[in-house]
């Protein structure tokens, strides 16, 4: 569905690439994830895949056809995504707002038909916010925003969905709570990609996970293929172990305190 054949990027000025030569597929029916330390190259990956971001070298491609060769509300109709920041310069409606995924079917003159509305309202249902569509989304918390950004994405449809940190500034119920429907929409077909920095919660749910260090893959594979000690620490500069989870059996990450120097 998404894949990226050895992608290299580079911000302006930058004296190294922030993307190295990636390579990966984000595969319809499964939830791959992207995942390493801050400054690894992931949000760029998301970047490039909107246009926000020139690929220097390499391809990305949606269905096997290049992004570069598609306009951006032909993107828009295929993937939906829900980037890292958003400000929007109008405090719209929570229903208004997630209205707006359906733009890129509707285009500029065309008016919202039943099939649209539907689309809004099982959405708004599916993200757990019936109880704020009535609301202005500049009175929302972190992480109302955030629920109703996914919101937001799923009215837009398509057949894949692509998240930068979904569950910043969630609380624990809500963050199994947005990974339990990711699950529901990979395995109703769709391709889920998506970056995070919460591995373990990443271990339960996904089906493939690229790791990255430095604008490379440093791994790649199943959760048991990535989340090894000797994988992870010199990728994380970190002590840690790697146990088990016993809920699910899932590999889980577990940092060590540095050992503290003893007094005189």
């Amino acid at each position: 569905m998404i894949r990226y054949d050895e992608v290299r990027i580079r911000y302006p000025r930058a004296t190294r690439d922030a993307v190295a030569g990636v390579s990966f597929e984000a595969a319809r029916g499964a939830i791959t994830a992207v995942v390493g330390p801050n400054g690894s190259g992931k949000s760029t990956l998301i970047r490039a895949l909107i246009g926000r971001m020139p690929v220097m070298a390499g391809r990305i491609s949606i269905d096997g056809a290049p992004t570069a060769s598609l306009r951006a509300e032909e993107i828009a109709r295929r993937v939906a995504v829900v980037t890292q920041r958003e400000e929007l310069a109008f405090p719209l409606m929570v229903d208004e707002y997630v209205g707006l995924g359906r733009f890129p079917h509707l285009g500029m003159w065309h008016a919202a038909g039943e099939r649209d509305r539907n689309a809004v309202d099982q959405s708004i249902t599916a993200a757990g916010v019936d109880h704020l569509r009535d609301r202005r989304i500049d009175a929302l918390s972190g992480g109302e925003w955030q629920r109703v950004r996914l919101a937001r994405a799923l009215a837009q449809g398509g057949d894949a969905l692509v998240l930068d940190e979904p569950t910043a500034f969630l609380d624990v119920g809500h963050e199994m709570a947005v990974f339990e429907l990711l699950h529901r929409v990979a395995r109703d077909g769709h391709a889920v990609l998506l970056v995070s920095h919460q591995l373990n919660l990443v271990a339960r749910f996904a089906d493939h996970m690229v790791l990255l260090h430095r604008g490379s893959v440093a791994a790649a594979g199943t959760a048991a293929d990535v989340m090894r000690v000797d994988v992870l620490s010199p990728v994380y500069e970190w002590p840690l172990v790697v146990t088990h989870d016993p809920a699910v059996g899932a590999p889980a990450l577990v940092p060590l305190r540095q050992s503290q120097p003893r007094s005189p």
